[in-house]
């Protein structure tokens, strides 16, 4: 078992297999022009299995494959069917453009479960967003999951001003649609260009909700970050993460391994432990990964707390989004 000194049992991996993406959204990648790290420096197939290993040994339960966009990578097809053997729930979450190419591979390894990250329901602010013109295909492909008994769930990062007039849309989406839409604030990653104004909170997302429908809390567990609620007579429900108004620090038990190799115990972790060096040169990685986890903040890194209009973006000292996973 993995603990943190405060106790927290650690049973979830979230990989990123590349920093890499085919879609380029302002709020996770730094600029249009970016450099992708070589390959030479990600973690290869085998090595991505040979730590999955020494994780699922320790107790982890689930594993989710990010990016970037995980399936841009040419051996995610051969990455996701080496972990499918492993004892864990195996699930990814992707921007949806690539499904159509891997549904054969989803399937055949068993993957039940898929978060499609999607924020607009509209084709032009879509394209402004993302600064691509592959609506249609994301659209295409969400009904494809659906159509092939996929659990689907729609992360949407919702921004003050960008694309909260289009909260209540989503959620008519889910009246008859078996999506869940998972409403996520905003928060800040080194570029982003991040500001307190730019969060619409829980708060306001509830109460934009509530202006047109009757919603019901859904029970959870201590280890979700999505808070769900449902809504009599829809096929589907809603939920909020709510990181930076309501953080849910207490309760979490996420590991991050970056496409580089290197360990982060939390998304806001100023620090973060090298495993592919020393797993390339033979040497032990248990106890590595116990010291990373041993030194895990309380909460949100140790480098702010949900009183947003006092956090100063540029102080905090993290990667980019598109470099962590999510």
């Amino acid at each position: 078992m993995i603990l943190d000194k405060f106790n927290r049992a650690h049973d979830y991996l979230r990989i990123s297999l590349t920093d890499n993406c085919n879609l380029r959204c302002f709020y996770c990648m730094p600029e249009e022009s970016y450099d992708f790290a070589p390959a030479s420096r990600l973690m290869q197939a085998d090595e991505i299995l040979k730590l999955s290993e020494i994780f699922v040994a320790e107790g982890v339960k689930k594993i989710r494959l990010t990016g970037g966009e995980p399936l841009v990578r040419k051996d995610a097809g051969k990455i996701i069917s080496l972990l499918s053997n492993l004892p864990v729930e195996l699930t990814l979450t992707t921007n949806g453009t690539r499904i159509n190419d891997y549904i054969h591979v989803l399937k055949d390894a068993n993957i039940k479960s898929l978060n499609i990250s999607l924020d607009t329901l509209k084709a032009d602010q879509f394209e402004k967003i993302t600064r691509r013109n592959q609506f249609q295909l994301v659209m295409d492909n969400i009904n494809l999951l659906l159509s092939e008994g996929f659990i689907v769930k729609i992360n949407v990062v919702v921004m003050n001003g960008l694309n909260d007039h289009e909260i209540n849309n989503f959620i008519a989406w889910t009246k008859n649609i078996p999506v869940q839409i998972r409403f996520i604030e905003f928060m800040p990653f080194t570029g982003n260009k991040w500001s307190s104004n730019q969060v619409f909170s829980k708060a306001q997302i509830l109460d934009i909700i509530s202006q047109k429908y009757t919603f019901t809390p859904i029970l959870g567990t201590i280890h979700d970050t999505a808070k769900g609620f449902s809504i009599d007579n829809h096929a589907g429900n809603f939920a909020i993460i709510s990181t930076m108004t309501n953080p849910f620090c207490e309760g979490c038990n996420r590991m991050r391994l970056t496409a580089d190799g290197k360990l982060k115990n939390c998304l806001f972790s100023k620090g973060e432990t090298d495993l592919l060096t020393p797993l390339r040169k033979g040497e032990p990685i248990l106890p590595l990964i116990h010291s990373n986890i041993q030194s895990k903040a309380k909460e949100l890194g140790g480098q702010f707390t949900n009183a947003i209009e006092k956090i100063e973006a540029i102080a905090i000292e993290n990667r980019s989004m598109i470099t962590i996973g999510g």
